[in-house]
């Protein structure tokens, strides 16, 4: 038997005035997702419970399988994961965005918690900078903690621990950057054990990073300048079952970010690096369908991540999000249908991992469609693949983290 899951990235939505009164999923033309929902079972999961923050983390974990609240740790310790660091029982990772915050009339403002997606070479060098400016103002830090680049904006704070020295907690909040676009960062700074820490790096960084080269080549061509890091996501090392040991498949990832190579790492799955994949508006989808299908010739399981639509939802453009779903029908989901029925017993799933709704441009929790098709799968066959019709056939599998033992038809 053979196994694919897609994940369209913050698909889910509501309607938009925009789209005439239709969610993106419901407005994009995307045949390949109706032949699946016509054919296949489709319903209602939600990936994300009330109890931890409404982001990929979480519900990517729930997506492949595993239940958040027994193993969710933290999401920078998935992005270390990604970049091979393994982190001791003592050892915390803290993810590290290069944002731009402004000065606007209710305050200091988050304008892009990308830096306008700065490069991954430029952050490379604004990180070694903030590494030598915690050094100098913080020197007692020194020996304990240290950036590591990372792809473009997503970067990581490793703290090096010992049994006797906990300088964060279990209790340890923050605010996801991306869950404040536009608005006032006042009140979101991190709290619990150890944030005023934290508070303190991401404060004295606009210092360290004002007058760089990186940003005055970035304010003279008239592009948005990293002025701080903004730290959150932090946790110790998860412990995750081996996905052969869970599930009785072994399974590849493809995907354009860390969060989802960490991931896969953790739960035993080869990562497959396709060029061209960005993890934004610009990936190669074509490039992604035909790595997965070469993918299926050794191995039970491949998983597509795309990040497409959920960027776009965070800048707020319907447009775009549309667009990158008819990408992902056309160019992934409809490439791999045609080769899986060439390719004897097999079963595809479609699921967005959480909403991220364009009028907030954040992430958030709730109910998300899937559609899934193939050997074994009993039909409810719908019209079309989208919210409305998901939730008109009144099949839910709660928690979310089930659906994937639903989908191998192994619980």
């Amino acid at each position: 038997m053979k196994y694919v899951l897609v994940i369209p990235d913050g698909a889910a939505d509501a309607p938009q005035a925009s789209l005439g009164g239709r969610t993106p999923l419901e407005a994009a033309r995307t045949p390949a997702l109706d032949t699946l929902a016509a054919g296949g079972r489709v319903g209602l999961t939600n990936h994300v419970p009330d109890a931890l923050p409404p982001g990929s983390e979480v519900a990517c974990m729930s997506l492949l399988g595993y239940d958040p609240l027994t193993f969710f740790t933290g999401r920078a310790p998935l992005e270390a994961a990604a970049q091979g660091i393994a982190l001791g029982p003592h050892d915390w990772a803290i993810r590290c965005n290069l944002v731009t915050i402004t000065d606007g009339p209710a305050g200091a403002i988050m304008e892009d918690f990308t830096a306008g997606h700065v490069s991954t070479a430029e952050a490379a060098e604004l990180l070694a900078a903030a590494q030598r400016g915690l050094e100098a103002d913080l020197p007692a830090l020194a020996a304990a903690w240290r950036f590591v680049p990372g792809v473009s904006y997503r970067n990581l704070l490793l703290h090096r621990g010992t049994a006797d020295a906990a300088p964060l907690g279990a209790d340890l909040r923050a605010t996801p950057p991306h869950d404040l676009m536009d608005k006032t960062v006042a009140g979101d700074f991190p709290r619990g054990t150890g944030s005023g820490l934290l508070a303190d790096i991401m404060a004295r960084s606009a210092s360290w990073l004002a007058d760089h080269p990186v940003n005055r080549a970035r304010r003279a061509a008239g592009k948005r300048e990293a002025t701080h890091v903004w730290l959150w996501g932090a946790g110790r090392a998860p412990a995750l079952d081996p996905f052969t040991t869970a599930y009785g498949v072994d399974g590849a990832m493809i995907t354009g970010v860390d969060l989802l190579r960490g991931l896969a790492a953790l739960v035993g799955w080869k990562r497959i690096d396709v060029p061209g994949a960005t993890g934004y508006l610009d990936t190669d989808y074509a490039a992604k369908g035909r790595h997965a299908i070469a993918a299926l010739a050794e191995h039970d399981l491949v998983c597509v991540h795309v990040e497409a639509p959920d960027e776009a939802s965070h800048q707020g453009d319907a447009a775009a999000k549309v667009a990158a779903l008819e990408e992902i029908d056309a160019k992934i989901v409809a490439p791999l249908s045609a080769h899986l029925a060439t390719a004897g017993d097999h079963r595809i799933l479609v699921c967005p991992d959480h909403p991220t709704f364009l009028s907030t441009k954040t992430h958030s929790r709730g109910a998300v469609p899937f559609v899934m098709k193939g050997t074994g799968i009993a039909v409810n066959g719908r019209r079309a693949y989208g919210e409305s019709d998901a939730a008109a056939t009144g099949n839910r599998i709660l928690p979310g983290w089930r659906l994937m033992g639903e989908f191998l038809g192994t619980r």
